[in-house]
């Protein structure tokens, strides 16, 4: 075997690491190792060198392909999800890069920092995070935020440390839409805009740049849902019409240079069935080169237009759902959990805006009921917002400044499902009363959402009930964020075949307007 890699042109770079860092220092778990080789510059490397690399720990052993980022250099990135002493051992089809090797140690994510792991599908329709810390995806569309000017996608950063959201749906390729017609500062491929290109030459530069975002993204503490082909291109750049050859060599080296991020997620297409050059039967070859050059198994998904793909395939492991009806009733929201069986994310209910679209007109207020009617289904709901700009900076496309009133509001939707139970929130009744989300006999949202109230008899479905449980309610505005009390506890009885009741047959005083919930946990010897 050849001797361990000691000289300068290997780098290890550390997960939070401005700069490379030495060999010898270590790595967190979650974190990513970067080993850099200098090799070949002729040629084609793209297409002409392999490069991989061999990872083992204690018996286990994990395969991460490389990269050729120009220059003469090649890099592979790990993602170590456990602690301990790593060795590599490069494989190339050139000597120069081959049987390197070198070992490194991982350690524990600091205390208290944001570094959790992946996330991963829990507990059939949730998600947490691999330490076990729950997440709840509150999430946002910025499609081409990474394509504008340097001022322009700070500013978006920015807005986004001091947003509620945690997750950001966002392109790989730019967009060319209504509203977003800006040639991008960078592409990538090398040749000539707008048409002119070699799809066997990657613009190294301009992984750099959508990488440097993803790891902000990362340190925000933000998932970046990556969008991996969409259809807005119709032909001005020929990148949704690229061969099936040119799209697996490029979705290879885009898994290759991102699956080491932990804030990965893969949406394998944005509308995929209004891309008219690809068949149903490409989405699937595609999704099988996703799961064979992604060894971590980030989460995957494809977003549709008007026909649904089948989101029950293996490969599948979230469904990400535009339908903006779904999310004005809870009941509509679950039929998609019965038929699929995974995390139901709504990624596209329509937009808070001014737009002359449908899809993108929708008042805060309306953005903020469609939020919590797909919670109390057991669902997750993404936010975009389309308001018009006199240069044309849609968050929606190009982020900037969120100008919309929704986010302060759905702000405090996430502290309320911070202090909700990890199990989630799940549909109570789903048959009857949809309005209930929660944990049958621990915790319930009770989502009235457009009805003017002045009480609400306290009543819940049977399921997890015994008589002589006690509960205490609040009363949740959720369009003015206030969380009222109400006084005293409820003790239940049966009351019928279906529900219990208060035994003195109490209710919650309401103050008749719309937007309200009701917050109801159970007291036990443990909460009193």
């Amino acid at each position: 075997m050849a001797a361990p890699c000691r000289t300068a042109a290997c780098l290890v770079l550390a997960t939070f690491a401005s700069e490379p860092a030495a060999l010898g220092e270590t790595v967190e778990q979650w974190g990513t190792f970067e080993l850099a080789l200098e090799g070949p510059a002729d040629g084609n490397s793209f297409v002409d060198v392999s490069f991989s690399a061999r990872f083992s720990s204690d018996g286990v052993s994990i395969e991460a392909g490389g990269f050729y980022d120009g220059d003469g250099a090649y890099r592979v990135r790990f993602l170590p999800e456990r602690t301990g002493t790593w060795r590599y051992v490069t494989r190339s089809n050139r000597p120069e890069l081959d049987g390197k090797t070198g070992d490194f140690a991982v350690t524990e994510p600091a205390a208290g920092g944001k570094n959790h792991g992946p996330v991963r599908v829990h507990g059939t329709f949730h998600f947490a995070y691999a330490d076990g810390t729950p997440y709840r995806p509150l999430g946002t569309t910025c499609y081409a935020w990474t394509h504008q000017s340097e001022e322009l996608e700070e500013q978006t950063l920015e807005t986004l440390a001091a947003a509620p959201f945690n997750k950001v749906r966002m392109c790989v390729f730019p967009k060319r839409y209504t509203w977003n017609e800006d040639e991008p500062p960078r592409y990538p491929f090398a040749g000539t805009p707008p048409r002119t290109w070699t799809f066997t030459r990657f613009e190294p530069a301009f992984f750099r740049h959508l990488e440097r975002r993803i790891g902000e993204l990362r340190d925000l503490g933000i998932e970046a849902d990556v969008i991996l082909f969409h259809p807005y291109d119709k032909a001005h750049w020929g990148f949704d019409r690229m061969s099936d050859e040119d799209d697996d060599r490029y979705l290879r080296y885009v898994v290759g240079r991102l699956a080491a991020y932990r804030n990965v997620w893969w949406s394998l297409a944005n509308e995929y069935d209004f891309m008219e050059a690809k068949e149903e039967s490409d989405w699937d070859r595609l999704f099988g080169i996703l799961v064979e050059s992604d060894p971590y198994g980030h989460l995957r998904s494809i977003h549709n237009g008007y026909r649904l793909y089948n989101h029950r395939q293996p490969w599948v492991t979230h469904a990400s759902i535009q339908n903006g009806s779904a999310a004005e009733d809870a009941a509509r929201a679950v039929l998609y959990r019965d038929a699929y069986r995974k995390p139901i994310v709504l990624d596209e209910v329509k937009y808070e805006g001014d737009i002359p679209k449908r899809w993108g007109n929708l008042s805060a207020e309306e953005m903020v009921h469609r939020f919590w009617e797909g919670t109390v289904a057991g669902t997750y709901v993404t936010h975009g917002e389309t308001l018009l700009h006199p240069s044309d900076v849609l968050w929606w496309s190009k982020g900037g400044r969120l100008r919309g009133e929704s986010p302060e509001r759905l702000a405090f939707l996430r502290d309320v499902l911070a202090a909700a139970p990890a199990a989630g929130i799940d549909p109570i009744d789903k048959w009857q009363h949809p309005e209930y989300g929660g944990q049958a006999g621990e915790f319930y949202l009770v989502y009235l959402g457009r009805q003017e109230l002045k009480a609400w008899p306290f009543r819940l479905p049977k399921r997890g009930l015994a008589a002589g449980m006690r509960f205490r309610a609040d009363v949740l505005d959720t369009w003015r964020g206030t969380v009222t009390p109400v006084e005293g506890e409820f003790t239940v009885r049966e009351d019928d075949a279906y529900s219990f009741a208060d035994v003195e047959g109490r209710a919650v005083p309401l103050p008749g307007r719309r937007w309200v919930a009701i917050r109801i946990q159970r007291v036990t010897e443990e909460t009193e």
